[in-house]
């Protein structure tokens, strides 16, 4: 400090010229660029050249920091969240075959989790990011001098007019987030969302697609989803409904359509599949064509159809055996007006 004065006072005595903020201040930046460097034009705007670019540069530094230790946190979070243990409401039942077909269903539990938090990982680094340069950029406006009044005006117009011209887009986004974060539906789901339903091949923040029985290739917007039918969490019940005569002896026929059941569910290339005993519930209902038998197996959802569609074949062969009648021409008859 005093070496400084000493410096600043014998450079004004032997008759330079120095700025004043030098004589005013001998402590000040100016005087210390000057005392430095020895040149005036530097010390005189040493605000400019200097201090405003060197508080811009530590903005930038804080932002960058900051930015990159939000996003460690949220992937440490994510990552936590996708390989951490499993809560129990998560947990897959064990079915009664061997072990790796329930290891192939912990895995895909596991994959979905996975999926999951990375999209919301992806979302939240995304958020934090343009929070924080959003803040950095007002920051070095302020240091450049200019007025952000006006500015702040005008993102609130242009924000309000967004608002209402990007409502829909908006409300997808949102909806978005909400079904992958509640985990609705995934990529592989058979899903019914009302006008389509298929097997999901891709999840955004905006759409969803998914492919018909058909192969057509249906696009859904998120925020256009009231409710969605899940046929893929959890299990899968296959329920069938077998038409037979009003004469038929419904006690034997109940006791065939539970042996055929309980046939299917001793077989071991059908004992990784059905997860519980089959129940042959009885009479369903009554009407004038016929009487309806039902039969009610619960399975994995990969494999709810064939299952469906092998109790049905052994119970058409099952049936024809024993004699027992189904009404085909009245209950299989088109309605009036349908297509051929």
């Amino acid at each position: 400090m005093m070496s400084t004065a000493l410096s600043v006072t014998a450079a004004a005595t032997d008759g330079l010229d120095a700025p004043s903020c030098v004589t005013d201040d001998s402590s000040s930046l100016c005087a210390r660029l000057y005392e430095w460097f020895g040149m005036d034009w530097l010390a005189a705007n040493a605000q400019t050249l200097v201090a405003t670019p060197l508080r811009i540069l530590l903005i930038v530094v804080v932002a960058l920091v900051a930015r990159a230790v939000i996003n460690r946190t949220i992937r440490r979070l994510t990552d936590r969240t996708a390989t951490g243990q499993m809560p129990t409401i998560l947990k897959p039942r064990r079915t009664k075959g061997p072990g790796p077909s329930h290891q192939q269903v912990v895995e895909q539990v596991a994959e979905r989790r996975t999926q999951r938090s990375e999209a919301v990982g992806s979302v939240l680094r995304s958020f934090a990011s343009i929070v924080v340069f959003f803040i950095a950029i007002v920051l070095v406006l302020g240091e450049l001098g200019i007025n952000l009044a006006p500015i702040v005006a005008s993102a609130g117009v242009v924000g309000v007019a967004l608002g209402f011209g990007a409502q829909n887009l908006i409300k997808d986004f949102i909806a978005g987030i909400g079904i992958i974060l509640e985990d609705q539906y995934g990529v592989g789901d058979v899903v019914d969302l009302g006008e389509a339903s298929g097997t999901v091949e891709a999840v955004g923040l905006r759409i969803t697609r998914l492919r018909d029985v058909n192969g057509v290739v249906w696009y859904a917007r998120n925020g256009e989803v009231l409710r969605v039918g899940n046929k893929s969490q959890g299990y899968a019940q296959v329920v069938i409904d077998i038409p037979v005569a009003h004469d038929t002896d419904l006690e034997n026929c109940r006791t065939v359509i539970q042996e055929v059941g309980d046939a299917v569910y001793a077989e071991p290339e059908w004992a990784q599949v059905i997860l519980d005993q089959p129940e042959s519930l009885g009479v369903e209902s009554i009407t004038a064509q016929g009487i309806l038998m039902r039969l009610q197996v619960r399975t994995t959802n990969a494999d709810q159809w064939r299952v469906g569609r092998e109790l049905r074949m052994r119970l058409q062969e099952r049936f024809a055996t024993e004699g027992i009648k189904i009404p085909l021409p009245t209950f299989g008859a088109p309605a009036t007006g349908a297509a051929p």
